[in-house]
């Protein structure tokens, strides 16, 4: 086994909002905080990449259609066409099968989830940028045309940048380029989309930039 880490930073490049809960209520304070370490200081989780990553290739591999709105998995592979049964087995490689119920000859060489997302910290290039911005958000009343219900979200803003870090176990039998493909694939798609919440309002674009090794 050899293990292959794919790393470099994350750029935001419109309002990122990953949020983080707030079990406290304060006066004038923000409504809708992002995620933030013991510090203070925003992160991205590892698993809103890889969870993000996972349903936009599962759509790119047209294969959301077999698995009921469930993560894809081994109990649907038998459903998929012959044409896309190849990436699929990729996929779940990859990202594991925790569907699997009766292992047969088309999964019994999957074995353990190949990619770790660690979390994203802040690079040392922003530490002394502005880390977070308020948002004001409202909804438009459509017979009076008046705003209502005025609201505070608070995001990472532009410019500000994040070190990823993902690593990929690569066992014997394993095509190392189709799982290292597939990871690239999946972070172009992030970059066509969104990251975090509220993507339909223009938040959460961000750009890659993979470090070769």
């Amino acid at each position: 086994m050899k293990i292959v880490a794919v790393k470099g930073t994350i750029e935001v490049l419109t309002g990122l909002h990953i949020g983080g809960g707030d079990d406290v209520m304060k006066i004038g304070g923000i409504d809708n905080p992002v995620i933030k370490d013991t510090r203070g200081i925003p992160y991205i989780p590892g698993s809103s990449i890889k969870g993000k990553m996972r349903s936009l290739l599962e759509w790119d591999n047209r294969l959301v259609t077999y698995s009921n709105g469930k993560p894809f998995g081994s109990d649907s592979l038998g459903s998929v066409p012959e044409a896309d049964k190849k990436n699929a087995k990729t996929l779940i490689k990859l990202f594991g099968d925790s569907n699997a119920k009766n292992k047969d000859k088309d999964t019994d060489k999957i074995g353990i989830t190949r990619i770790s997302v660690g979390d994203c910290k802040l690079s040392d290039e922003s530490a002394k940028l502005q880390l977070t911005e308020a948002k004001y958000e409202n909804t438009i009343d459509r017979k009076k045309g008046t705003a209502t219900n005025p609201r505070q979200t608070e995001r990472v803003p532009a410019g500000v940048k994040f070190d990823f870090d993902i690593r990929i176990k690569i066992f014997d039998d394993d095509d190392e380029g189709e799982l290292i493909k597939m990871v690239e694939r999946g972070i172009d798609l992030i970059e066509q989309d969104f990251l975090g919440g509220s993507g339909s309002r223009g938040y959460g674009r961000v750009k890659f930039d993979i470090v070769k090794q």
